[in-house]
């Protein structure tokens, strides 16, 4: 990767990341379009590397900073958040320029370097911290659990940019670097599903962020992972907001697993009622469609429905682990019920209905059980009983 080049995206300010176009999953979000891990460079008195790149990619890294300087003269380095797919290449770095000195939170951002990292030059940091490289000031932000303890962010007064790290983010491998060189229904819906799948649990923290940067003028973003924003600031901004505070639309998410057509034709029939309602549905088999793309969907719809056939006394196990990883996500807002058919048994919609109520749903309709195949009077009734909810 000798020949990878930086990229210019202010004046003396460099992007010199990583992409990464093969990966498809980040501790199980399935992500279908790959990622990037943004790094970036400024030439200043003293020059400044803000984070670095999953280990694996340290050569692309460091192949990108020298096109620009050997990597001896940088001076400082930001780690904005100790999760490897940030300071991976983190000692790499720090053994090619010695005399670095490494800004860091504290004391979560210490604690997690040094025991990933050992001890290098660390420099611990609080809210409202400044330091000069030169022409520009960089003051710190702490953003802790946005999304791990130590994280924050950095802004540069004089160039108006808000170094992000994973706020404002989304795993998109591509190798334009600004938000208008892309196409932006793409850029918004991998921002959505970023923050579905790994933001949710921390919307009051988010909002906490969203008031510590409401006064910053900000011109450009540049995010830890996908693309920088430069065009559609205000826009992915009120996102976060809408995000942050959980609201939802009048919408269905009706998610299931079947053996033998019969849940199946359960998920169809809730589909079509919530359709009469003149409530758009979405819907989704567990075994052929991805659980980050389920749970974005889920996201801002305000209705769900699981359901699951009984195996063993138990629902599927598809359905136990969306269920799992619904209930780390701990969606707001939300109200929805169980749904299922069995043989003799029918314990899984109870599980179901349960695990439901762990993962905060409001339950709005009594489980419904079929056992064997539906007959038409109880989809009938299954109709009536959704239409006659008062949502």
């Amino acid at each position: 990767m000798n020949n990878c080049k930086a990229i210019e995206i202010s004046e003396n300010i460099y992007w010199v990341g990583a992409v990464d176009w093969s990966m498809r999953n980040f501790h199980g979000y399935e992500t279908g379009r790959g990622t990037t891990y943004n790094a970036y460079l400024i030439l200043d008195e003293k020059i400044t590397l803000i984070d670095t790149a999953k280990i694996d990619f340290k050569d692309e890294l460091i192949a990108r900073i020298s096109s620009v300087i050997d990597p001896v003269q940088i001076e400082v380095i930001i780690s904005s958040h100790v999760e490897p797919d940030h300071s991976g290449a983190l000692k790499e770095i720090a053994e090619l320029a010695p005399n670095a000195e490494i800004f860091t939170t504290n004391p979560n951002g210490i604690k997690g370097l040094t025991a990933r990292y050992g001890k290098l030059n660390y420099k611990a940091v609080n809210a409202g911290d400044k330091i000069s490289i030169g022409k520009r000031t960089l003051q710190f932000v702490p953003t802790p659990m946005l999304h791990w303890p130590d994280s924050m962010v950095t802004y540069c007064p004089e160039e108006k940019i808000l170094f992000s790290n994973d706020a404002f983010g989304e795993h998109l491998a591509t190798s334009l670097r600004f938000d208008d060189e892309n196409d932006l229904a793409t850029i918004f819906f991998e921002a959505k599903k970023y923050y579905a799948n790994i933001l949710m649990p921390f919307g009051k923290q988010a909002q906490t962020a969203l008031k510590a940067l409401g006064n910053l003028e900000m011109r450009m973003i540049a995010t830890g992972h996908g693309v920088i924003w430069r065009k559609n600031i205000d826009k992915i901004v009120d996102c976060y907001k809408k995000w942050s505070a959980g609201e939802v639309e009048e919408r269905a998410v009706i998610v299931f697993d079947s053996m033998w057509h019969s849940t199946e034709i359960l998920a169809q029939t809730i589909t079509e009622a919530f359709a009469k309602r003149k409530i758009s549905a979405a819907y989704y088999d567990i075994k052929k469609n991805a659980l980050s793309d389920i749970m974005t969907d889920i996201f801002t719809s305000k209705y769900l429905a699981v359901g699951s056939p009984t195996i063993n006394n138990q629902m599927m196990p598809t359905i136990a682990g969306f269920l799992c990883y619904l209930k780390g996500l701990r969606p707001v807002n939300h109200k929805g019920f169980a749904f299922g058919s069995y043989g003799w048994g029918g314990q899984s919609i109870g599980y179901v209905e349960d695990e439901l109520k762990l993962a905060g749903i409001e339950i709005i309709l009594e489980k419904i059980r079929v056992a064997n195949v539906p007959t038409a009077q109880q989809l009938n009734e299954i109709t009536e009983k959704i239409l006659a909810l008062d949502l």
